[in-house]
């Protein structure tokens, strides 16, 4: 795990973070597309790779394409640890 999360870049990092803070939403897809404060990620690739590396998911089950609210797994909580300051 340790060596997962150093890979991680500090844009990877703050994407992690916002959806930490409540801040994010993303599709429900096979390529999820992440949202943070309402506007499109400028990096999707990312996005995708921290859905796919298990690091965050879709907070409730949800026709393909509608916007849910992003929540992060136990994956993503041990990256940004406990303390995430409020947006």
């Amino acid at each position: 795990m340790s060596e997962q999360r150093d890979e991680l870049s500090h844009r990877a990092r703050a994407m992690l973070r916002a959806v930490a803070q409540r801040r994010a939403m993303m599709s429900a897809s096979c390529e999820p597309d992440l949202f943070v404060d309402g506007f499109a990620c400028c990096d999707q690739v990312t996005a995708h790779a921290l859905a796919h590396g298990g690091y965050l998911r879709p907070a409730e089950a949800a026709l393909p394409g509608a916007r849910v609210r992003a929540e992060l797994t136990p994956a993503g909580w041990a990256v940004v640890g406990g303390a995430v300051a409020a947006a």
